[in-house]
């Protein structure tokens, strides 16, 4: 059952409304080039204060999702044009990046994104470019060094950190920002499986401690499942299945096609014939 059945039409009769959400992502359709049709009435709900994984394999539109979200679509031409995207109860699809990014909302790119010619502390600092409080930027800096102790020793240019520095990197810029949401895009890739449970440590942390709200794209379900409060699986640009974290990490067809269970190859929910007769799937 969804944490967010209460907001839906066959909520039980006399139960409380459940809060706004955060983020709501209501029915919307993406094209790209004015052709190419990725997201087909996709829709999906971030509560405030949690942390939400979005899974799903290449090319079932998480990435897209994400740049729907924070406004990065123009600068692939591409565009939301059905639906609405609300963020605090404003409606935010069509605002400039920039401007989304001042309401609250950082995108942690896919491969980390660094400005490798740039040092550490300039990556961190062009993270808060749009705050004018010298001070407290000072002060969020030495919070992400708290975090990130290994980002303080590192004075050099950042194009020589570690792939798993460059990921606590560009996490520790999106703080800067103090964003009330943080979009995270693949935050495992190309980690070694210790410094993939380093980093979703620090994830966890941000979180409970910061009460940042997180929408986690990864392809590694498993991890993002243990640190998410509820989950959705995307299959060719819309959301085929949503529920608990725990409920989802339970799941048989979860299990079999993204936690590897049952030893067989893995394959699309499409072929499923129990997948074609679950009508909330569709």
């Amino acid at each position: 059952m969804s944490d967010f059945s209460a907001a839906r039409p066959d909520a039980a009769p006399g139960a409380a409304p459940a809060p706004e959400p955060l983020l709501a992502v209501n029915n919307i359709e993406v094209v790209y080039n004015d052709v190419i049709l990725v997201l087909r009435g996709l829709s999906l709900a971030v509560p405030k204060g949690r942390i939400v994984a979005l899974l799903g394999a290449n090319g079932a539109g998480k990435s897209t999702t994400l740049k729907a979200i924070s406004g990065l679509l123009k600068t692939e031409d591409g565009a939301v044009t059905r639906g609405e995207i609300r963020f605090a109860g404003a409606r935010i699809d069509g605002t400039d990046p920039h401007l989304i990014v001042r309401r609250g909302i950082f995108q942690v790119m896919e491969g980390r994104r660094i400005i490798a010619d740039m040092t550490c502390l300039e990556n961190l600092r062009l993270g808060a470019f749009t705050r004018s409080d010298g001070a407290g930027v000072k002060r969020d800096i030495e919070m992400v060094y708290g975090y990130f102790p290994r980002l303080k020793e590192r004075t050099g240019l950042a194009g020589y950190l570690s792939g798993g520095e460059q990921q606590m990197l560009a996490i520790g810029r999106a703080l800067m920002a103090r964003p009330q949401l943080i979009l995270m895009d693949e935050p495992s890739m190309g980690l070694s499986p210790l410094l993939v449970k380093e980093v979703f440590g620090i994830i966890r942390r941000l979180n409970q401690d910061l009460g940042i709200t997180i929408l986690l794209v990864e392809q590694n379900a498993r991890m993002a499942l243990s640190v998410a409060s509820h989950g959705y699986v995307m299959e060719q640009g819309k959301v085929v299945l949503d529920g608990g974290a725990e409920a989802l990490a339970g799941n048989e067809d979860v299990k079999e096609f993204y936690l590897g269970g049952h030893g067989a190859e893995r394959r699309s929910f499409k072929n499923l014939k129990s997948y074609k007769r679950r009508k909330r799937w569709l």
